[in-house]
């Protein structure tokens, strides 16, 4: 077994003992019931409030748990000093990253699996069940690998109430950066349109991953998408995670 796989297994084992990591679950499966109460109280279609708040529930807590596990991978490491005995042993430091991403991606998988299980049970009991919600929580699951990654980055050079605070930041930056387009073709100053086009580009967009609206609306979606979005998945956290091992091998560790 390669030492990555072994560091994504001790870490998946770690993860499943976090009590936040239930905590959250538990929260995601209530908020999912409580769709049933709410669809009653309102004057929408019960199917769209039910599917709605599903969806939502995990990606809201599938978020949550990403950015609250990932920000500790590597600096519990450090502040239980057990990261002295590991660069000391023969192993890069960027095989040690990775395990520890692999292994919260694991965790993230299990995580989504379960809820996901629920989602359609209760789908299933309302007679609402729609394979195309798989998609969209396809989609979900890479978005969530995304966050990771960027809490991954944070972990390896800051503290985790930080690394916390700008991995949440960044998650909602990246689902406003369709207003800096909008914003950038208000501007009249080229400086300006330039700034704006550039952090376009430069921040994440996390809109590509979500298809929740149209998937529960039953409105076509580009057949390409789904590739888009896995192979915009691979370069932009690529980068993001090459950046975090960059920034674990200059550090000081002896």
């Amino acid at each position: 077994m390669s030492r990555i796989a072994v560091i994504a297994l001790n870490t998946f084992r770690e993860a499943i003992r976090d009590r936040i990591l239930y905590l959250l679950l538990v929260f995601a499966i209530l908020m999912m019931g409580f769709a049933q109460i709410l669809s009653l109280l309102t004057v929408g279609s019960e199917e769209k409030i039910i599917k709605d708040l599903g969806l939502a529930s995990i990606s809201l807590f599938g978020v949550l748990t990403a950015v609250f596990i990932g920000v500790s991978l590597v600096s519990k490491e450090i502040e239980r000093r057990t990261i002295f005995t590991i660069v000391s042993k023969p192993i890069h430091r960027h095989e040690f990253l990775l395990g520890k991403f692999c292994g919260l991606a694991l965790t993230l998988l299990v995580n989504t699996s379960v809820m996901t299980a629920w989602f359609y049970l209760i789908l299933l009991l309302k007679g609402f069940a729609d394979p195309a919600l798989l998609w969209a929580i396809a989609l979900i699951f890479m978005e969530l690998l995304l966050v990771t990654a960027f809490a991954t980055l944070f972990s390896s050079f800051s503290t985790p109430i930080l690394s916390t605070l700008f991995s949440l930041s960044l998650y909602l930056v990246g689902h406003l950066t369709w207003s800096l387009d909008l914003l950038g073709a208000r501007i009249e100053s080229s400086a300006g349109k330039l700034l704006c086009r550039a952090l376009y580009y430069a921040l994440p967009n996390l809109e590509i991953f979500n298809i929740k609206g149209e998937v529960v609306h039953g409105s076509p979606l580009p057949e390409a998408l789904p590739l888009f979005a896995l192979l915009y998945l691979l370069g932009y956290g690529g980068m993001v995670l090459a950046s975090a091992c960059m920034i674990l091998n200059r550090r000081d560790f002896t």
